[in-house]
């Protein structure tokens, strides 16, 4: 695991240590107890988009783990703008140790993969959310005490967290249905890889249009935004599309009793959720927001080790 750009880049055993680290550390900052593992490390943090959980959690997670992290703002590299990609890439390959990117295009974080000579991780990009994800599996563990053999209801926008969550869901053994209007399901070659995927741990994948067909029996219910940024020329044309995909009381009842629900965040109270069901006893979404840390400190910490143990013996690393 050189980079972390999709939830496919993850064997089933990584996403497990990943989870598992995650865990441990958790415990260890609740204790008190130190956990300095990447003590001198530098993590390079770039954003085209704003971020609030993104940008806090890593950076912090760095502090936590005795490392720094270095915020480097829309304006601050204007990536394939005021220079290209490949030169940034290399750049900032010869002083961090790792870089995480908040882009509006994956091809972009592919590229810059490409000719960077340490880890990049995918903060978020228009195709793909993997940190998101791995923060909601260890939300779900925990909840749940299991993975394997859940079913996870997406009710809305088949977008780059829906995308991550077929991927990541599917490879752990837990079912997927999907229900998104017509126009807005997710990639045909995402849902073919999460097809495949549950083909070998034994899940299942459905996409329709019915958002009760797709959370009957449901463990867990999960929404995003109606309208993400980028797309608030579409506002309108969403809010029409998407009636009928709120997530509400009523719709809970249709899942199990003991269902939880679950947003990524930032949400719009009162579209694609009710405040009945954010701010209800079901609902789990500031312990996704708080396991975003946890689960990113397991990232950093097992892709920097990996990084660290390709090179060579007696090798000087980075020039």
């Amino acid at each position: 695991m050189k980079h972390l750009l999709s939830m496919q880049d993850l064997t089933s055993k990584e996403i497990e240590a990943i989870l598992d680290l995650s865990e441990e550390l958790k415990q260890k900052l609740r204790k008190g107890e130190p956990h300095q593992l990447l003590h001198g490390k530098t993590l390079g943090m770039i954003f085209e988009k704003p971020s609030l959980r993104t940008r806090v959690t890593f950076e912090i997670g760095m502090t936590q783990l005795g490392g720094h992290a270095v915020y480097l703002a829309p304006a601050d590299i204007q990536l394939g703008k005021r220079e290209s990609v490949s030169d940034v890439a290399r750049n900032l390959s010869r002083w961090v140790d790792a870089v995480m990117a908040r882009l509006f295009k994956h091809d972009i974080i592919v590229e810059f993969a490409r000719y960077s000579s340490v880890p990049v991780i995918n903060g978020l990009t228009d195709l793909h959310h993997p940190c998101q994800t791995l923060g909601d599996l260890l939300t779900i563990r925990e909840h749940k005490g299991k993975l394997k053999g859940l079913k996870l209801a997406w009710v809305g926008d088949g977008n780059n967290v829906c995308n991550s969550l077929l991927l990541g869901c599917t490879l752990v053994g837990m079912s997927v249905s999907a229900a998104c209007p017509r126009g807005y399901e997710p990639p045909a070659d995402i849902v073919a890889q999460a097809k495949k995927n549950a083909a070998k741990t034994g899940a299942k994948v459905e996409i329709s249009n019915d958002s009760k067909k797709a959370v009957a029996g449901a463990d867990v219910i999960y929404t995003d935004v109606w309208t993400s940024m980028g797309q608030e020329k579409e506002k309108e044309q969403r809010l029409m599309d998407f009636q009928g995909y709120q997530v509400n009381v009523e719709l809970l009842k249709h899942a199990k009793k003991d269902v939880i629900f679950m947003h990524c965040l930032p949400a719009h109270r009162g579209e694609e959720v009710t405040d009945a069901v954010i701010d209800g006893p079901h609902s789990v979404v500031l312990d996704q927001a708080e396991n975003r840390l946890h689960a990113q400190k397991g990232i950093l910490v097992l892709l920097m080790s990996v990084e660290k143990s390709l090179r060579k013996p007696g090798s000087k690393g980075r020039r």
